[in-house]
């Protein structure tokens, strides 16, 4: 008896070691499969965007820093707030006026980037940080753009005399604003490297002569700012303000075409030059 139970308990083991081994296998292949498609991803993501920038047509990056801003809710456009007008509703925030714009500006000749990253988590506060990781890092991968955006939305102000909209046809258009960073002032650590921001402040008045011609008064005047927001990597780059919190989302996309056709129309200037 003794015998057999020493066989019995050598079996349990080999059997249990057997289990364990098992066991360790199938872990280690549910972890290397995410890792294995994520590395596919970013790979396609790449090809993609060198694909579509070797077209010969003026390429644009757009991104969206604050990327859960949002708008006053209506009826078709209800969101879960993240807090007072914020979401990570994609059908809500910045990321929907990021498409149309992006879909306005394919329509007008232009091969678009646009890149759908939320910035804001874990913390709003260091969402320029992750915005310029980004940029640095599509640069040091030798994709090149003639213009680089940053899609916000503004907040409302009472200086605005009430006016909320410019109108065209009856339609409701929310205004727009184009904000140029000089890179000085109180930019915090590490900022050495500054916008040579003239150059960036005379494209986005271009910009917004372009819109003022064809809707009087929908682009407020070029706002210059201390701070750099981004903009020393790329003359090309500017933070484009459509809309604010008051507006609603349909306003927002109704400028999309206005600010499409506003940035051709510059690119073409620029080529004229």
């Amino acid at each position: 008896m003794r015998g057999k139970g020493k066989w019995a308990a050598a079996l349990l083991a080999l059997a249990a070691f057997a289990c364990a081994l098992g066991a360790a296998v199938w872990r280690t292949q549910m972890v290397r499969v995410p890792l294995t498609i994520e590395v596919i991803a970013a790979q396609e993501e790449a090809l993609a965007a060198a694909a579509l920038q070797d077209t010969g047509k003026p390429s644009v990056l757009l991104y969206h820093t604050h990327t859960w801003e949002a708008y006053e809710m209506t009826g078709d456009a209800q969101y879960t707030p993240t807090e007072t007008w914020r979401t990570q509703d994609e059908r809500c925030n910045m990321l929907r006026v990021g498409e149309e714009l992006a879909k306005c500006l394919t329509e007008l000749g232009f091969a678009v980037v646009h890149d759908r990253t939320a910035f804001e988590p874990p913390n709003l506060s260091g969402a320029y940080t992750r915005s310029l990781a980004m940029l640095e890092a599509r640069l040091a991968a030798g994709e090149t753009y003639d213009y680089i955006f940053d899609i916000h939305r503004d907040a409302y102000s009472g200086l605005y005399n009430g006016a909320n909209c410019a109108e065209q046809d009856g339609k409701q258009i929310a205004y727009v604003m184009l904000l140029v960073g000089k890179g000085t002032g109180a930019t915090g650590s590490g900022f050495d490297e500054r916008p040579d921001w003239p150059k960036n402040l005379e494209l986005a008045q271009r910009i917004t002569d372009c819109m003022n011609a064809q809707v009087e008064g929908v682009s407020r005047e070029v706002k210059v700012k201390t701070g750099r927001f981004n903009q020393h990597v790329s003359t090309g780059a500017l933070l484009i303000e459509v809309g604010n919190n008051r507006n609603t989302l349909g306003e927002a996309l109704a400028a999309c075409p206005i600010i499409a056709q506003a940035i051709a129309q510059a690119h073409a200037q620029k080529a004229v030059k």
